[in-house]
């Protein structure tokens, strides 16, 4: 079996984060709340190095890649999760993006990814030639990986193409999980954008929103292969994905300790049930990224790609 969590990550500090128009066509978890766009960045910024500093305070080794201002415009940079997977045995996956400007961080930052990874022996797989035909799947945000029993859970969207995911699934030896996920919006069920804003995967635990998962057959074939793996399952309501509560990540830090990372917004709408199950296997440990979530529609996952 392989692992499920690691203690090395890599994150980016952005340099000119603010809302973006083209992932808000269909991530509706942003909001625009008016403030200016360097008002916005400065908040950013200090979220995003607290966060760090609370990290690597537990022994987690976070490799930060610093932001440019070049003429490549990257809003989203903060959210490296998207544009590539770090898989054991050396395998680095790129990944097709929903939005144009989204696609210029794999231009910038790859090079600094290879170091951080190692050149040795690194397999790069390239999953982007299929943005030219408008299929797109989006990483660790598309897909909430069981890396030890070898399943992929997907909740289909237009950032998560079934074909594309069921060819990353025989690739890479996962059993595909997919299903679709529907958020209330304007009155309306849509489509929730990336699976990891309503699902978050543990070494003993994982939680998850089933009621947003409409169809019966399909909520019950994701309890089953939850159950078969041995997950403890802590079911959120969707009032508390709407705090991301699905957007938690465990990580491995000082000698061998596992840490739930969680944002405030998630903390303070867990219940105190929730939150002990979480407990039994895994210390909690939150972040404030108050600003980052509300203009960029991402958590504390979002920001944190990990590296094996």
């Amino acid at each position: 079996m392989g692992k499920q969590i690691t203690n090395s990550i890599v994150m980016v500090r952005p340099i000119a984060f603010y809302f973006n128009t083209q992932t808000a066509a269909n991530d509706f978890f942003q909001n625009d709340l008016g403030e200016k766009k360097d008002i916005v960045e400065a908040k950013a910024l200090i979220e995003f190095d607290g966060f760090v500093d609370k990290l690597r305070g537990k022994g987690i080794t976070v490799h930060v890649i610093q932001d440019d201002d070049s003429v490549f415009a990257t809003p989203d940079s903060i959210f490296p999760n998207n544009w590539f997977i770090s898989l054991e045995d050396g395998k680095l996956v790129l990944c097709p993006m929903f939005a144009e400007d989204r696609r210029y961080e794999r231009t910038k930052f790859l090079g600094s990814l290879v170091e951080i990874v190692g050149r040795d022996t690194l397999e790069i797989y390239d999953y982007t030639k299929h943005e030219k035909d408008k299929r797109y799947l989006e990483g660790t945000g598309a897909m909430v990986l069981d890396r030890a029993n070898k399943k992929a859970y997907c909740c289909l969207s237009e950032r998560a193409d079934e074909g594309l995911f069921r060819q990353f699934c025989s690739d890479f030896g996962f059993k595909p999980v997919p299903f679709h996920g529907l958020q209330s919006y304007r009155e309306k069920r849509v489509a929730i954008y990336h699976t990891n804003v309503m699902m978050a995967m543990g070494e003993k635990f994982a939680v998850v929103c089933l009621s947003s998962i409409d169809d019966p057959a399909e909520r019950q074939m994701v309890v089953d292969e939850l159950t078969e793996s041995g997950k403890q399952i802590i079911d959120a309501s969707e009032r508390e994905i709407d705090k991301f509560a699905g957007n938690e990540i465990e990580l491995e830090g000082s000698g061998g300790k596992r840490y739930t990372v969680m944002t405030h917004s998630t903390f303070k709408t867990l219940t105190d049930g929730q939150k002990a199950e979480i407990e039994k296997s895994s210390e909690i440990l939150v972040g404030d990224v108050e600003t980052i979530e509300a203009y960029g529609g991402g958590s504390v996952r979002c920001m944190i790609s990990e590296v094996f």
